[in-house]
């Protein structure tokens, strides 16, 4: 692979927020060696790429979740043929190297993933362990040294300022929780302790903003009622309510957030927002909060706990065994300590 002055390229984007966050970091490196990055992604990622200042543009892509949809997809190759000179397959699947095969990108680089031989002129090999996930995509730039980049977001403050002025808040006056997790129940912490936090935060001074999907909205609608039950409207539900662009600037002006292993860990981690990030089947070892000012509370990674976790991480979407200790086992008084 050979590195020129001025490239056109396309980036074929990941499906998921975290994903997209851990792929900063490749782009931060592809516009440093003169690379003008255009991004193709889903549109519930979009808007994490337009917080990267190396991405020149983002076309979001028309297709739905599942299914090959060739026609569409050829019918977008038809209209960026001849634009680019080189194309990055982040996603693994055979359906996402299919756009720069059909709209003939001369080099076309990725993982071998899913058969995709004749789709990929450039191809590394599928790591055999679960590497970082940085370093994952990172490598597709053919560099070295890329386990040590850290995801960076930037949003402008006049956006921000106008979100926070939109939804009635103030920079720093609230703590973020984001309590979903796509993968399972495995991974959320329970609704209870977040509650119990929330009040205690609340009771200091500050507002609690929730924020999550519409999938979410009745999980926070559960942590925030008895919260607001002492103090009323002081706990705000947003899940399902807010653009993700929205739920970005509320992260980014956050005093703190509080998350399981989810997307938008990843984007307080990226906006270098102090965070205290809760672990249970999967493992801070392959995706961690990429910033000083996180902490992360694991119960595997403390040897006081016993008995120990032998069991973790299954990286499982409900608890195998039943019991799911390795969450319901935080206290909120610990969460509590390392908010502090």
């Amino acid at each position: 692979m050979q590195n020129t002055i001025r490239v056109e390229s396309l980036v074929i984007a990941p499906q998921w927020i975290g994903d997209a966050v851990m792929t900063e970091p490749l782009m931060r490196r592809l516009a440093a060696r003169g690379e003008r990055l255009t991004v193709g992604a889903l549109p519930w990622v979009a808007p994490v790429y337009r917080a990267m200042p190396q991405v020149a543009e983002v076309i979001e892509f028309p297709f739905q979740h599942g299914g090959l949809q060739f026609k569409a997809r050829r019918s977008l190759a038809k209209r960026i043929e001849g634009q680019f000179g080189r194309a990055y397959v982040l996603p693994n699947s055979l359906k996402s190297a299919l756009l720069p095969f059909l709209a003939s990108i001369p080099e076309r680089i990725g993982y071998l993933g899913e058969a995709r031989v004749g789709l990929l002129t450039h191809r590394l090999k599928n790591p055999k362990n679960k590497p970082p996930m940085v370093a994952f995509y990172s490598a597709l730039s053919g560099e070295a040294g890329v386990a040590a980049d850290r995801p960076q977001l930037r949003l402008d403050a006049a956006e921000v300022d106008a979100v926070l002025l939109e939804l009635g808040l103030q920079r720093g006056s609230y703590v973020v929780m984001a309590p979903g997790a796509e993968f399972g129940p495995a991974k959320r912490w329970p609704a209870a302790l977040f509650s119990e936090v929330a009040s205690r935060i609340v009771g200091a001074g500050r507002s609690v903003v929730l924020l999550g999907s519409g999938k979410e909205a009745a999980l926070c609608e559960e942590i925030a009622a008895p919260v607001n039950a002492g103090y009323a409207g002081r706990c705000l539900n947003f899940a399902g309510k807010t653009s993700l662009l929205q739920a970005l600037s509320l992260i980014n002006a956050s005093h703190r957030t509080l998350t399981n292993d989810s997307g938008l860990m990843h984007v307080a981690a990226a906006f270098g927002v102090p965070q205290v990030a809760v672990f249970g089947s999967s493992s801070p070892l392959h995706t961690p909060p990429l910033s000083e000012k996180a902490q992360v509370i694991w119960l595997k990674n403390d040897a006081a706990y016993q008995p120990p976790l032998d069991c973790a991480p299954c990286f499982e979407r409900e608890c195998p065994l039943g019991h799911t200790r390795c969450l319901n086992d935080i206290s909120a008084e610990r969460v509590l300590q390392a908010l502090a």
